[in-house]
């Protein structure tokens, strides 16, 4: 069970239960994950969805190694179709859930691991909680999900992105890319009463609030935004493509090893 789905109090629990390898994401993962994300939606005994990673980090982020073999031939066509899919489409999918979102973030939470809290409405931190997308080291520009520069501000994210450090918590915090810092003992439990204390709120209410600020985003831009710097993305798989004789995922596996 590569995902656990609980619901109490009016609230769903989604929680990534690949503990032993820092809840990194293969592609059973996010086919499991957005099916419970599309459950939580369709559940009318459910008003607020809080999603969590079991074990010390709330993700590693991509499982580049996958557990299959390579395929023979890998080409920018075939990786392009699924990022689209397993990548973009699903984090703005579930970032478009009409129910408030709570993320419960510890540990490290790395490059594909932002793609599943930033979606989120709120993001609730532990004090351990570090967030990096450092794969300018593999020669591409950013993760799928460009929520960078809405997240942290162009400067922040520019150095974030240029030097591949982590964010901490309380650096998160103050740009407002986090609502809250506390104790790791205290992560679950303080999230879980945030998400019962709006679980009390009028569920179109909470839906129509929701709505009003995700569609000023859009308005600003950022839906087209996240879908032109998507294609950016691709351009860097294409660099890789171009000047590497091992298949791409395989390269960039062996580049994510070096960054533990």
């Amino acid at each position: 069970m590569l995902i656990r789905y609980e619901v109490a109090d009016k609230v769903a629990t989604i929680t990534l239960n690949r503990p032993e390898v820092a809840n990194a994401q293969n592609p059973e993962l996010l086919d499991e994950l957005d099916q419970a994300w599309t459950r939580a939606a369709a559940d009318e005994d459910v008003t607020v969805i809080v999603l969590r990673g079991e074990g010390k980090h709330f993700s590693s982020g991509h499982d580049l190694r996958g557990g299959g073999p390579w395929p023979d031939k890998i080409t920018l066509d075939m990786i392009y179709t699924t990022e689209a899919r397993r990548y973009l489409e699903y984090s703005l999918r579930w970032r478009n859930v009409p129910k408030p979102s709570i993320a419960a973030v510890q540990g490290r939470c790395i490059s594909g691991g932002l793609l599943l809290c930033w979606p989120c409405d709120l993001i609730v931190a532990a004090e351990d909680a570090l967030f990096s997308d450092p794969v300018v080291l593999m020669g591409i520009g950013g993760v799928e999900y460009h929520g960078h520069t809405w997240e942290l501000g162009p400067r922040k994210a520019k150095e974030i992105l240029f030097t591949g450090r982590p964010v901490t918590a309380r650096e998160a915090e103050q740009v407002g890319m986090v609502n809250k810092v506390v104790p790791r003992e205290e992560l679950d439990s303080e999230t879980a009463a945030l998400a019962r204390h709006i679980a009390t709120m009028p569920p179109f209410g909470l839906r129509q609030a929701k709505r009003a600020v995700n569609q000023t985003l859009d308005i600003q831009g950022f839906y087209a935004a996240i879908q032109s710097v998507f294609d950016v993305h691709q351009t860097g798989h294409g660099n890789a493509l171009s000047h590497t004789g091992m298949p791409i995922l395989a390269h960039l596996a062996e580049m994510k090893e070096k960054l533990k």
